[in-house]
């Protein structure tokens, strides 16, 4: 089969000929119709992710597309099946799978990490009974490979972890493709919503998403206090949905008293350990918690909001592309060019 691969970290990405995968006993193998390219499959083409232990690799986690092998282990799934799954695969059996907490399991399977990914034109994927979610009839295969990562991880930040109420402000900073997936959530939900960057097409995207205030980190001498500001005293959740000392720190100082910061986007390199306003956190009665990725039991509720019509995935969706123009396009993830979400269509 075709699948994209490089064989060194920051080395040449190509498209090539791959053997075709088997399906393990507790898995099933996808014929990939859409996989989202992300930010992430960049960071583990430049070796920040210590789950890819061995080269050469075929990146890809954000997938949909038709079951067509089964393992011998599996009971759910026959064949045929439109499907998605999280980006992080719970084993189904620890402790943290049993009180609903997959994306933290101990021993999880990332597709395009932990194994060869969905840039190709099948992919080999674990723990299927627990993790495969069957596509409503009326979503597309480009709209359900777009809540993969990025959807599904601003889902979790904002309704979950970050606990954002009706009326209650959210601060994004950083409008790639899951901070514009959180301006969209919060307008779902009836959160009212502050976008910051520093593209104005990001910005004007963030507003026709729902956003009620833009803000360019470039034009204002303070971010924290245009934010508080804009809110009436701070946002009362604020996400780094981008990945940075700065924008970390400016999220936090974004928030009101007894406010909650999620650090969404991945911390690589020399932003990996920020110095943080710690003296603001303690003071202010802050809490600081991460988000990656939503179990596979909370994909209901995307459905239901995408159901009601409140909620679009496909509005993310900037370009779709073939798998040969896959190399180029992950490699220029590290600019932050564009804006939205491009979606790789492999049978295409």
């Amino acid at each position: 089969m075709k699948a994209v691969q490089y064989h060194q970290f920051c080395g040449p990405i190509e498209l090539g000929d791959v053997p075709e995968p088997a399906p393990h006993a507790d898995g099933v193998v996808i014929e990939v119709r859409a996989t989202g390219l992300c930010r992430s499959d960049w960071h583990g083409w430049q070796g920040h992710d210590a789950d890819i232990r061995a080269l050469p690799h075929v990146p890809g986690h954000e997938l949909a597309g038709v079951v067509v092998e089964v393992g011998k282990g599996v009971t759910n799934w026959r064949g045929g099946e439109r499907v998605t799954m999280p980006f992080v695969a719970g084993c189904g059996a620890c402790a943290w799978c049993a009180q609903g907490d997959a994306q933290v399991c101990d021993h999880q399977f990332q597709p395009g990490f932990t194994a060869w990914g969905s840039f190709a034109e099948r992919v080999a994927v674990r723990y299927a009974d627990f993790n495969l979610v069957r596509l409503p009839e009326e979503t597309s295969f480009v709209a359900a490979a777009s809540l993969g990562c990025r959807m599904a991880t601003a889902y979790r930040a904002v309704a979950e972890q970050g606990r954002a109420k009706r009326n209650e402000w959210l601060a994004v900073h950083g409008c790639g493709g899951v901070g514009l997936s959180a301006v969209m959530i919060a307008a779902a939900l009836g959160v009212r919503c502050v976008a910051i960057d520093i593209r104005p097409k990001a910005l004007a995207l963030a507003a026709q998403f729902g956003a009620e205030v833009t803000l360019d980190a470039r034009s204002v001498s303070n971010v924290g206090e245009a934010v508080r500001e804009a809110t009436g005293g701070g946002a009362h959740v604020s996400l780094d949905a981008l990945g940075s000392r700065v924008t970390a720190a400016n999220s936090i100082l974004s928030l009101r008293k007894r406010g909650r910061h999620v650090q969404v986007g991945l911390l690589a390199g020399a932003d990996e350990n920020p110095s943080l306003p710690m003296g603001r956190v303690i003071a202010w009665e802050l809490e600081l918690v991460g988000s990656h990725g939503l179990a596979a039991r909370s994909y209901g509720e995307l459905f239901a909001l995408m159901q009601r019509g409140v909620l679009r995935p496909e509005r993310l969706v900037e370009r779709t592309i073939t798998l040969a123009e896959a190399p180029v396009a992950l490699a220029a993830m590290g600019e932050f060019g564009g804006a939205g979400i491009t979606v790789i269509e492999p049978c295409r």
